[in-house]
């Protein structure tokens, strides 16, 4: 990759007509040290956030020796550029011969499951590979409920009267057994993580068998931007999350528990920004090449604000408006599809234009995974950036940017 000082110098030295990735490794590095530092456990990275293989490689040069992962291509990913990290297998729902894979190919050892029908296939595979339970744990997850931009337990989740069957059910065949909960992405109140760890001392409580882990998932949120014409959320910091976290786990008798998070945004959502070029304005719209359907998939719930930073196209002399002014704009992507519109506008300088390229910054997380071909449109030019883009210019705009789930 190109290296640059700044993403501003990116975009004047190359010129760029397609979207560029700004990675930041030594932001990646920070985030990720900073998360192992401050939590009392073992660290997975959730690789569904951003498996690129830059990222990958980065976390585990910065000490990062387990991913959680849910897919035979997530397994590959991380092989590939950490051969000897531990994998951690806990989307509940999984194809018998992706559990077979994930036994016999990749020596997987740790998976989740939240319903009695994932047993039968863990145990049906158990037996025919000749494995010993004892030397499987299996994670039953609890339904949760917290305020969080986005809930994860509408779609997985035991009740904990049924977590209380499945932990019993997988001792007495003699697995190990741990509890697992995911209280969403981007929460919103500490307490969340209190109410989800009241909920599995119950179980516990209940279901009278040893514990091999508790992992509590991810929701440690991000830093983002801010629609100037909203109240500006009030979102709970990590050390403040980490300060809670830890007291509540002692208060419920969970210190002397194998402990496991699973962190995405928090890690890499600052390590990469993007800059898009402005293909025509058009009164108040500007059209950019790129958009939902590529790296703005990740903006359709309006939960998420994305600071941006203007880059002027020195190539234009004549501009007209106020560059002290900074107005909201209709914000429209490449594809030819009409709902290809971001749902909130970008603020920025009124004298934006035909030519000009904005960078995006904190898109690190799932602005790169959700990514699609359609219309022949696929971002995948990077370069690398020493700043950060927090330190670089105040961003004389914001693009508001909805995500979709963690």
């Amino acid at each position: 990759m190109q290296l640059f000082e700044t993403a501003t110098d990116a975009a004047l030295t190359l010129r760029p007509d397609v979207p560029v990735y700004c990675f930041r490794p030594q932001v990646l590095k920070a985030d990720a040290t900073a998360f192992m530092a401050a939590f009392p456990g073992e660290t997975a990275y959730a690789v569904k956030t951003n498996g690129e293989p830059m990222v990958l490689e980065a976390l585990a040069a910065a000490g990062v020796k387990v991913f959680d992962v849910a897919s035979p291509g997530e397994f590959e990913a991380v092989r590939t550029v950490a051969p000897k990290a531990g994998m951690l297998y806990m989307h509940p729902i999984k194809a018998q011969s992706d559990i077979r894979l994930a036994f016999e190919t990749y020596g997987i050892r740790v998976l989740a499951l939240d319903h009695e029908d994932e047993v039968a296939k863990i145990l049906r595979v158990v037996r025919a590979l000749d494995l010993d339970p004892g030397t499987i744990t299996l994670f039953v997850r609890l339904q949760t409920k917290g305020h969080a931009a986005y809930e994860l337990s509408k779609k997985f989740g035991a009740a904990p009267a049924h977590a209380v069957e499945l932990l019993q059910r997988c001792h007495r065949i003699g697995f190990k057994v741990g509890i697992c909960f995911h209280v969403g992405s981007q929460i919103e109140d500490p307490e969340t993580y209190e109410r989800a760890l009241a909920s599995a001392n119950w179980v516990r409580s209940r279901a009278g068998v040893p514990l091999a882990g508790l992992d509590v998932g991810g929701g440690f949120p991000a830093e983002y931007g801010h629609d100037p014409r909203r109240r500006k959320p009030v979102m709970p910091g990590l050390p403040e999350i980490m300060s809670r976290l830890r007291e509540d786990i002692d208060a419920w008798g969970f210190s002397d528990v194998p402990l496991v998070a699973e962190p995405g945004r928090v890690v890499v959502a600052r390590a990469f920004s993007l800059i898009v070029r402005v293909l025509l304005r058009k009164g108040r719209r500007l059209y950019i090449n790129d958009g939902i359907w590529a790296s703005l998939s990740d903006s359709w719930t309006g939960k998420i604000t994305l600071p941006a930073r203007f880059i002027p196209d020195p190539a234009r002399t004549r501009r007209n408006g106020n560059p002290e002014t900074i107005g909201a704009f209709r914000v429209c992507g490449a594809t030819c599809d009409s709902v290809d519109i971001l749902s909130r506008p970008f603020w920025l300088p009124e004298t934006v234009d035909t030519g000009d390229w904005i960078e995006i910054g904190h898109i690190g997380a799932y602005s790169l995974s959700l990514r699609t071909r359609f219309n022949g449109f696929y971002p995948d030019t990077f370069v690398e950036v020493r700043r950060g883009f927090d330190e670089g210019t105040a961003a004389e705009g914001y693009a508001s940017l909805e995500t979709m789930a963690d």
